[in-house]
């Protein structure tokens, strides 16, 4: 009749929060389906890629080039080959009496040429370059970061996942408070018809017991709806259907007494993170100091398409070539320009350092508000377990003498209605420990991942 015996079964745990099967079933089974936590993860494998192609920036880099151009009019250079052989030829004529030496024009070259192709396979390296060291380091940290932000989501998103399973537990727990008071309700009809067949107890307080039934229909119909939406928010966080079905576990209070030790928080990993990318932009920022060295080699050919016509020439013959060089770059004055970014990039730094000892301060003052919130939820909790029991045995002295007609039906309803809030408020109370313990679980980092 009354809800002693569901207390007591809740009080006899079968396994703490932390440690119940069921509950961290549902907690991998979250992890596992969570879509944001795929899109991070996908973000992750962007950022090893990432890494893999800056490694590759050490190494050769070959490209094969074609460029074919044609071109009429512009500048010509003069050749006056005629000016300057001819004088010889007639000396010659004269000398052989002959014309074997014939005149010649003088002759033009146009400076853009005409049916050109310049085809070659161009390969180059970096020697020396600071800056593509930085830059692999900068990857490096930045899947790193991805890591701790992955490890921070999946602490958050078991700690929803547990408060959610929670919030269901105390809604389905309120539904079966409802319906224990619907059972007193029902047995105080009873117990009125009764009396007022045997002419001890007026009408109007069936009508008043039934009107009192009619309102704790509506609590029902009311925890039940929070219920529904309670699994609905919980098999959202597992990427389920709504209406997926909850296995009920019972969590009892000999859980409370487990001592939660002290995890990593990965959240000053994110800011530490953020210091050893700044660290490494510094240093790419300084680099502009260092000269830059770099190689390159051309293998290929170059002329004219009417030249290769010819029987005894080709794309080799005579027109191949080979092409080594090498590359110094340093810079000389940028008007400071280099000087402010390396100011900008130390400001970063002390920034973060001292976001880094604020949050460490945050974090610590999160973890002690929890224990003491904790703490006085458990306090609560065993007050309203006395407050049960007070109203309980006072309900049955109130009943007994209702019976015995030493008692107004007023009375009554009003032991009844303590006995209901009494089991309510302790059903609530129970699970606003556990929801204090989750959330100092989330303080502390002492879910294992």
């Amino acid at each position: 009749m009354f809800m002693k015996p569901l207390f007591l079964l809740m009080l006899l745990s079968f396994g703490t929060l932390g440690q119940s099967e069921i509950l961290n079933n549902y907690v991998q089974e979250g992890l596992k389906n969570s879509q944001t936590l795929k899109q991070q993860t996908i973000q992750l494998q962007k950022a090893l890629f990432a890494l893999s192609e800056a490694k590759t920036l050490f190494k050769p880099n070959v490209n094969f080039n074609t460029t074919l151009s044609t071109a009429a009019g512009g500048r010509k250079i003069e050749i006056p080959v005629g000016d300057l052989v001819n004088p010889v030829y007639t000396t010659l004529n004269k000398l052989t009496q002959t014309n074997s030496f014939p005149q010649i024009q003088n002759t033009s070259e146009q400076l853009v040429p005409k049916d050109f192709y310049d085809m070659r396979v161009k390969t180059t390296m970096p020697l020396l370059n600071a800056e593509l060291k930085y830059n692999q380091a900068i990857k490096q940290e930045q899947i790193s970061l991805q890591q701790s932000e992955i490890q921070v989501y999946k602490r958050e998103l078991v700690k929803d996942i547990k408060l959610a399973y929670i919030n269901y537990l105390k809604a389905t727990e309120a539904i079966k408070v409802y319906e224990n008071a619907m059972k007193i309700l029902r047995e105080s009809e009873r117990v009125n018809e009764s009396l007022i067949k045997n002419g001890s107890a007026n009408p109007t307080v069936l009508v008043r017991t039934r009107n009192e039934i009619s309102k704790i229909n509506a609590e029902v119909d009311a925890a039940r709806g929070n219920q529904k939406n309670a699994a609905a928010y919980f098999n959202f966080l597992l990427n389920k259907d709504f209406t997926e079905k909850i296995t009920l576990d019972s969590l009892g209070k000999d859980g409370l007494k487990t001592e939660l030790a002290d995890g990593h928080r990965e959240e000053l990993d994110k800011i530490q993170k953020g210091i050893d990318i700044n660290q490494q932009i510094l240093g790419l920022n300084q680099s502009y100091k260092k000269f830059k060295i770099g190689a390159s080699l051309d293998i290929g050919s170059q002329g004219r398409f009417a030249q290769i016509a010819s029987a005894d020439k080709n794309f080799f013959v005579p027109n191949a070539f080979v092409l080594l060089g090498v590359s110094f770059d340093l810079p000389v004055y940028s008007f400071g320009r280099n000087q402010l970014k390396i100011k900008q990039s130390e400001l970063e730094i002390s920034s973060l350092n001292v976001q880094m000892q604020q949050v460490k301060n945050q974090l610590d003052l999160q973890a002690e508000l929890a224990k003491n919130s904790l703490s006085s939820a458990k306090e609560i909790y065993e007050s309203k377990a006395s407050q049960v029991s007070t109203a309980e045995r006072y309900y049955r002295d109130m009943m007994r003498r209702y019976k015995e007609g030493n008692l107004n039906f007023i009375e009554l309803l009003d032991a009844q209605t303590q006995i209901t809030t009494a089991q309510l408020q302790q059903s609530i109370s129970l699970y606003d420990v556990w929801t204090k313990w989750v959330e100092l679980e989330r303080a502390k980092a002492s879910f294992q991942l």
